[in-house]
């Protein structure tokens, strides 16, 4: 069921599912790694999403994904929508091309049960919740890390889902320019440049990016036309380390996509025009050898808008974050105030709230045994206190293999489009949910295989259904949801002579609690295989992505059939300071949906050349 919105906003009002997952992929194939890797030598190195603090891969019990820069860059990817979705356990959901409305269901909930965050900067929308990730570009980031299951233990409100915690370049080393040019099929260009360096005690980065494309017709039969998009973004970052113990840092982010959409109104030219800045500033201070803090401040703001049918909505968060950790030995301790600040104007809504939080975690890890545990408080202006917690362990029981066990608590707050439009009644209550896990890894050398089953259930979960309380004859907002999200992941990697392999299936049955049927868009199973080699100075590889049929709709009666895509890329080093990156997504050019009504780009080319200068 769709909420009602205009046109090109058009958020999903689709209860939470699952869609499990363990990323194990191949550190030569993918630059990423994932808590499976549990032997191999890239664990050293050092994650901060899990617990908002510092830690080194291995003791993360989390189901964390870290993807790096030369996986983003050679991925082709538009947006970070479309990279997240070759990732295990997510799956995607848009409206046509490139900058139309998009959703992304990370183990199969919705796409407002995911927290996001831009360089620590919260980015969410107080109109149909989650992040606008059709407005979030990819140009400038330099790193992925995405961790799975609930958070809100950790983060707050948001998290049901998981985290999803991004980042843009940050200066090292000398002063290094680059710069790109691309060419694609449908008229698709792309021009980028920037610098990074430090220097002295001062480090910096700055960078900027440019997109278009002509498009392809999104709605076939409906509205003949091309319907294309264009997108400009840029990042800064700057860093002054005051002294050995204390260093100031400040980052910000900007993107304008605009991008034509078909409404409900043949011939006309619908256009949507989505604008994110991010803003924050940090000190860091390291009080003794095992006392550190760090203050932040950081402001976000989302502005949604469509022509020639007028709509408009802007989304404003304000955060305070004091992060304390101790050190010592195998201990991590970690205390944090948060206030974040929400406000709304979708005219006649002008409404804002704001939420006080003191999270306190513990982790532990020695020899065989790892513990994490997390408990948070936050209380709502509007809706009183909440308390949420999470415990997991890890045990290493024998050479290469480690069992894990997870249980957790989370919760989401109504957004104030679902409290105070047309269609909201204030009465709504957080959405809740309890969520347990067990998993099963092994590793050795580059071979890995992990195997993961949970259960989450979502109570008082928001749907949008007939005409109730809020009076509207089209529709409203209401608590009568129930989700029971369970499933099963397997995922393995394994290295073949010369050729890097890596693979993750998901098995799941994601179901609305009340009648029995399978939640919309999401599929019961699905596969992800890639593959790849070196032949001379060229990097050559395939990924295969598969779904299983879905339903578009809640009452299981529109259905999306399965398809399978295959995607083929090479790059390399051709000269000292330069390098080449091909692809072909959608080889076969399959003609496949995934949302009703709506096509998908056919069989498309890029090949991308960039500059980079060694010192």
């Amino acid at each position: 069921m769709f909420a009602p919105c205009r046109p090109a906003a058009l958020p999903l009002a689709i209860s939470c599912a699952l869609s499990g997952t363990l990323a194990a992929q191949a550190q030569p194939l993918l630059e990423s790694t994932t808590v499976a890797q549990l032997a191999a030598p890239a664990l050293a190195e050092t994650v901060v999403t899990a617990t908002r603090a510092a830690q080194p891969l291995a003791d993360v019990l989390a189901d964390v994904t870290v993807l790096g820069d030369e996986q983003i860059r050679r991925s082709g990817a538009v947006n970070i929508a479309d990279l997240l979705a070759r990732q295990p356990g997510l799956e995607l959901s848009r409206n046509g091309g490139p900058g139309t409305t998009t959703s992304l269901f990370m183990r199969g909930a919705d796409n407002r049960f995911t927290a996001v965050y831009i360089d620590g900067i919260r980015v969410d929308t107080q109109s149909t919740g989650g992040a606008p990730w059709e407005g979030i570009a990819l140009g400038q980031v330099e790193r992925i890390e995405i961790v799975r299951g609930p958070a809100a233990a950790v983060y707050g409100s948001d998290a049901i889902a998981g985290v999803v915690q991004i980042f843009t370049r940050k200066g090292d080393g000398p002063f290094a320019p680059y710069a790109g040019v691309g060419l694609g099929s449908q008229g698709t260009k792309k021009l980028e440049a920037g610098f990074s360096g430090k220097s002295g005690a001062v480090d910096y980065a700055l960078g900027a990016a440019r997109d278009l494309s002509h498009g392809f017709d999104s709605r076939p039969g409906t509205n003949p036309d091309r319907d294309g998009w264009r997108n400009s973004s840029a990042s800064g970052r700057v860093g002054l380390q005051i002294n050995g113990a204390h260093r100031v840092e400040a980052s910000g982010t900007h993107s304008d996509m605009r991008a034509q959409y078909d409404g409900f109104t043949p011939g006309l030219n619908d256009v949507g025009h989505n604008r994110l800045a991010t803003l924050g500033a940090a000190w860091n201070a390291q009080w003794t050898k095992h006392y550190s803090t760090r203050l932040s401040v950081s402001e976000s703001r989302q502005r949604y808008e469509t022509t020639p049918s007028p709509y408009r909505t802007e989304t404003t968060l304000r955060n305070v974050l004091l992060q304390n950790e101790w050190r010592q030995g195998p201990h991590l301790v970690t205390a944090a105030l948060e206030r974040r600040g929400d406000q709304l104007v979708n005219q006649p809504i002008d409404r804002s709230r704001h939420q006080d939080a003191i999270a306190l975690g513990y982790g532990h890890a020695h020899g065989a045994h790892t513990v994490q545990l997390n408990v948070r408080h936050d209380r709502d202006s509007e809706f009183g206190g909440h308390a949420n917690g999470s415990a997991a362990y890890g045990y290493a029981f024998a050479p290469g293999w480690r069992v894990t066990a997870a249980a957790g608590t989370a919760f989401r707050v109504p957004t104030l489009y679902q409290r105070f439009s047309q269609y909201g009644q204030p009465a709504l209550q957080p959405e809740k949910s309890r969520n347990v896990e067990i998993g099963l890894h092994w590793s050795q050398g580059a071979s890995r295989f992990g195997v993961t089953a949970y259960r989450n259930q979502v109570r008082n979960l928001i749907t949008f259904g007939a005409a109730g309380p809020c009076g509207d004859a089209f529709g409203c907002y209401d608590n009568t949801g129930r989700a029971l999200l369970q499933g099963v992941t397997l995922a393995g990697a394994h290295r073949l002579g010369g050729v890097n392999l890596s693979g993750s299936l998901d098995l799941q049955n994601p179901k609305d609690d009340v009648t029995g049927k399978v939640l919309a868009r999401r599929a019961k199973r699905i596969l992800k295989l890639a593959a790849d080699t070196r032949v001379g100075d060229w990097t050559l590889g395939a990924e295969w992505q598969a779904s299983s049929r879905r339903w578009d709709n809640a009452a299981n009666t529109n259905v999306l059939a399965g398809y399978g895509v295959v995607n083929l890329y090479a790059s390399a080093t051709i000269a000292r300071d330069w390098s080449v990156l091909a692809r072909i997504d959608n080889v076969g050019d399959r003609d496949y949906r995934i949302a009703r009504g709506y096509a998908t780009a056919g069989r498309t080319f890029f090949v991308g050349l960039r500059w980079s200068p060694r010192p």
